[in-house]
């Protein structure tokens, strides 16, 4: 069983954050893989179904931000899924709006879900980083993950979300470099490539 989790905050409030942008990838592959409705578990609501080939659970966790371990280390704990099997899908402000990255382990740069994450079940999981752009100013960081993406943004968002979840099934046989090539293939072709988004910004220390 593998885990795929998306971070974000719950409630229609903070449905169109920019930090809600794992929660959206990981719905759009729900829908794009015909899982089954979503259920009340693991303190949040979760689906099973299948990624290329493999058992995988999606999860969205109903805690806030900086407590999303929580949700995660019950569900880790309930399959005794490895932190190898594990991917936590989030929004990266160190990268330009739909840029994606993907890395085992490393630092948390400020991000309360990961910390949250990390301190529950432990730092070398699998991350993939949704770029969502840095405002700038680090004391605007917070504000900036808090609000919604812009009307001028949609049409990216939507994009990069349906992208992730075509080609979610590479992620989930472990295929990182393709799927993060496919990925970036695709938002290309679509018109989202990354000189029309501006160079990944220095962003500086953050705390969101």
């Amino acid at each position: 069983m593998l885990l795929f989790v998306g971070l974000g905050n719950p409630g229609a409030r903070h449905a169109g954050n920019r930090h809600n942008i794992g929660f959206m990838v990981v719905e759009a592959t729900a829908r794009r893989h015909g899982f089954p409705p979503w259920r009340r578990r693991f303190q949040g609501v979760a689906t099973e179904g299948s990624l290329g080939g493999e058992k995988t659970l999606l999860l969205l966790p109903g805690t806030f931000m900086n407590e999303s371990g929580r949700a995660v280390a019950e569900a880790a704990n309930f399959y005794k899924i490895p932190l190898h099997d594990i991917v936590v899908l989030h929004d990266e402000i160190e990268l330009p709006p739909g840029k994606v990255r993907v890395k085992a382990g490393g630092g948390i740069a400020g991000h309360n879900g990961l910390r949250s994450v990390s301190a529950h079940v432990g730092n070398d999981y699998k991350r993939v980083r949704i770029g969502v752009g840095h405002p700038g100013d680090k004391n605007l960081v917070h504000a900036h993950v808090l609000s919604d993406f812009a009307k001028s943004e949609r049409e990216w968002v939507e994009a990069i979300c349906e992208t992730i979840a075509e080609n979610a099934a590479l992620l989930a046989r472990g295929e990182d470099a393709s799927f993060q090539n496919k990925v970036h293939l695709a938002m290309d072709a679509k018109g989202f490539g990354s000189d029309k988004r501006g160079e990944e910004p220095d962003a500086g220390p953050r705390g969101h």
